[in-house]
């Protein structure tokens, strides 16, 4: 037996107030970002997601008054824009831009077989990350949000039964204002439902590729519920994607200081392991083991040490360790630690992450304001890679993986 999924009667939009409520997931934007992508628009999900913008700007977003209004915001939306199935369904959900199109699953995913290692996670999670969602999803009772699985593109059943499916009038189909394309269908006949269902049957493990606060709530709040094994709190909303139409963007690092280095100094430094090339060009790396550095140098009467450069790996590492291999970790290895002395990324405050959907540019702003010291440009992690950390129960160090597009939230909830 493969991983189980199931239908749900979804909470949804009317179908042309679909673009209204769609909204990006409550973890991409800050506070004042969402109140400002929310305002004039009363149907925005972000009112559910992230309450805290219909309360008085002071307000602490972990208050219980952002729990309270997100449960009056979701209702009235409820009332007002939403509709529920009469009944339980599957949904195909494809998302066209950035480059590409994917097109995956809808469905309910046990909690338990989360918890049995099905469903393989690659990041750690944070306990006030989680106690915020448990707290919104209690609030809410429902799962506002779907999580980001994929499976191995190699099983095939489900997205040839998908491409067959697609073929008919979608529900939804709007461009938001990013460019990109969402279309949605409903899969209501039984015949279908049931290829779908024996399809997953025989694929042995689902990979979270983003959402890992959020399923990691959900199986929480399984767990605290307990009853019925077949009760929809058991199970928790998700959309599954055929691995091999995915695509990982650059996850880039800007760093404060160069640790008491003058710029000369840490070229010097780095060049003990690293083939270090000064270009006129935005770099970009094009292959594993290389690197962009956008550096905030000095000008002498010789040389102008300020721009881009092009770090080549002198020795790429050989270990068949499936962490070791990432390029976030050889960078973090080689010389963020020992050169900059950036020893733990995820609590040091130096570092700083720039998801790649910003473009080099926002490199280039950033050390340019003087805002930070060197910025590093990083080749993508490959979801081969991510699966190989998952599949040997290891950790991805932070901030490993961007993907792009992005789910919305809002045109599917569960209700359990």
């Amino acid at each position: 037996m493969g991983v189980t999924i199931k239908p749900f009667r979804a909470v949804r939009p009317k179908p042309q107030l679909a673009a209204s409520v769609a909204a990006l997931p409550y973890d991409v934007m800050n506070t004042e970002e969402a109140r400002e992508t929310a305002a004039g628009n009363p149907y925005s999900f972000l009112r559910v997601d992230k309450a805290e913008i219909d309360l008085p700007p002071e307000t602490d977003p972990y208050d219980a008054k952002v729990y309270s209004q997100a449960k009056k915001n979701f209702c009235e939306l409820i009332n007002s824009a939403m509709i529920q199935d009469e009944e339980k369904n599957f949904y195909i959900y494809r998302l066209t831009g950035c480059g590409q199109v994917q097109t995956g699953l809808a469905a309910c995913v046990s909690a338990a077989e989360y918890e049995r290692g099905l469903i393989k996670r690659h990041e750690f999670t944070r306990p006030d990350k989680e106690l915020d969602r448990i707290n919104h999803m209690l609030a809410c009772e429902a799962h506002t949000g779907p999580i980001f699985l994929a499976y191995r593109g190699e099983f095939e059943s489900p997205a040839k039964i998908m491409a067959q499916y697609t073929k008919n009038t979608p529900e939804y189909s709007f461009v938001a204002d990013d460019g990109v394309k969402h279309e949605l269908w409903v899969v209501a006949d039984d015949a279908t439902k049931n290829a779908l269902v024996r399809a997953f049957e025989k694929i042995p493990a689902l990979y979270i590729a983003d959402g890992h606060h959020r399923n990691a709530t959900a199986a929480i709040v399984a767990k605290q519920r307990a009853g019925d094994a077949d009760a929809e709190h058991n199970f928790y909303l998700a959309v599954i994607f055929p691995h091999d139409e995915l695509a990982i963007f650059d996850y880039n690092r800007v760093v404060t200081d160069l640790n008491g280095a003058t710029p000369a100094e840490f070229l010097r430094k780095i060049s003990a392991d690293w083939n270090v090339e000064k270009i006129s060009s935005q770099a970009k790396p094009a292959k594993k083991f290389e690197v962009g550095m956008y550096l905030r140098g000095e000008k002498t009467n010789d040389t102008d040490s300020h721009g881009w450069y092009r770090l080549t790996l002198k020795n790429p590492p050989v270990s068949a360790d499936a962490i070791e291999n990432l390029d976030c970790s050889v960078l973090q290895n080689i010389l963020l630690a020992p050169i900059l002395g950036i020893n733990d990324p995820r609590t040091d405050k130096r570092i700083d992450f720039v998801g790649g959907i910003r473009g080099l540019a926002e490199l280039e702003r950033r050390v340019n304001s003087g805002e930070t010291a060197v910025a590093f440009a990083m080749f993508p992690t490959s979801m081969d890679e991510l699966m190989a950390v998952a599949d040997a129960n290891q950790i991805m160090p932070p901030k490993s993986t961007w993907f792009e597009p992005k789910l919305r939230s809002g045109l599917l909830v569960h209700l359990f």
